[in-house]
């Protein structure tokens, strides 16, 4: 795999640029949402070793998720997904048939990372492991990384105004040991390790589901050719998508950008074109009184 250090991608194909000798492999997450089980042991082990604030804890009278969603204050979030629908072909269907979908949501650490295209002070920067990171010590609190962001997880602290998300406990993982949220998982739920060892791994996975029946698994996030390059955190879900408010076909925001400006440069150039045959004709009338 190419490394991408210290490079800003946009949209398409990642270039096979090899790393270094000794650079570390791209490091990543898979969240297997077949067996999670709501303990929410991510959320409060996230919280414990990064220092992150408490998010509210509001009873919403929807679900028994008190998060609602990734923000600044909160950088795992396990949904729950109440469907009245049975889990796979070997079950009767019969009606009150319940499932629960839980799912741990996180930062994607996007191949074509959109926020670190828009931050003007270096604030986000891609690790030696791949992984995005916001160094709030530089955050001038521009806000312009939060509406880049095609899955709206980064965000600004409310009273703090600079943006926070997910850092993969980069901490943690620069002195090899895991993120505090897979190494606090006791169902395995959420695994970490080397991308291309966890997708292979996710492919399998998916493969001994539909071996069971349950034909609704797939991968979301894990396909280097999607319109972000791939993700760094990708997942196994039991349903579509959009089932767990995430977009069905995310793309880069920044994926226009150069074309955009190309158009505005050749406008710019037409303007200024314009207005110097302008002030020709406007000479040659002059010098002819």
């Amino acid at each position: 795999m190419g490394s991408l250090v210290g490079r800003n991608l946009l949209a398409g194909a990642a270039p096979d640029i090899a790393p270094p000798p000794d650079a570390p492999p791209r490091m990543g997450f898979f969240t297997d949402t077949s067996v999670c089980i709501g303990c929410k042991a991510c959320e409060v082990a996230c919280k414990e070793w990064n220092g992150v604030p408490e998010d509210g804890l509001e009873f919403t009278g929807m679900s028994y998720d008190n998060t609602q969603g990734l923000d600044a204050d909160t950088w795992r979030h396990v949904a729950f997904i109440e469907q009245d629908k049975p889990m796979g072909r070997a079950e009767t269907g019969a009606a009150g048939d319940l499932r629960w979908l839980m799912a741990s949501d996180v930062c994607k650490h996007c191949t074509h990372a959109a926020c670190l295209d828009v931050c003007p002070t270096g604030s986000l920067f891609r690790t030696e492991f791949g992984t995005v990171v916001v160094q709030e010590d530089i955050c001038n609190g521009c806000g312009y990384c939060v509406p880049a962001c095609p899955y709206g997880v980064i965000d600004r602290r409310e009273g703090d105004g600079r943006a926070w998300k997910c850092t993969m406990c980069y901490d943690r993982i620069g002195v090899g040991m895991e993120p505090a949220c897979a190494k606090a998982c006791p169902t395995e739920s959420i695994q970490y390790g080397p991308l291309d060892e966890l997708r292979e791994r996710a492919a399998l996975r998916v493969d001994q589901l539909h071996d069971q029946g349950v034909d609704d698994a797939r991968l979301y996030g894990h396909d280097p050719d999607d319109g972000v390059g791939g993700d760094g955190a990708f997942f196994l879900l039991l349903d579509e998508p959009e089932v767990y408010g995430l977009p069905p076909d995310p793309v880069v925001t920044t994926r226009d950008l150069p074309s955009m400006w190309r158009h505005a440069g050749l406008a710019a150039a037409g303007l200024l074109g314009g207005v110097v045959a302008a002030f020709a004709v406007h000479g040659r009338a002059g010098g002819g009184r």
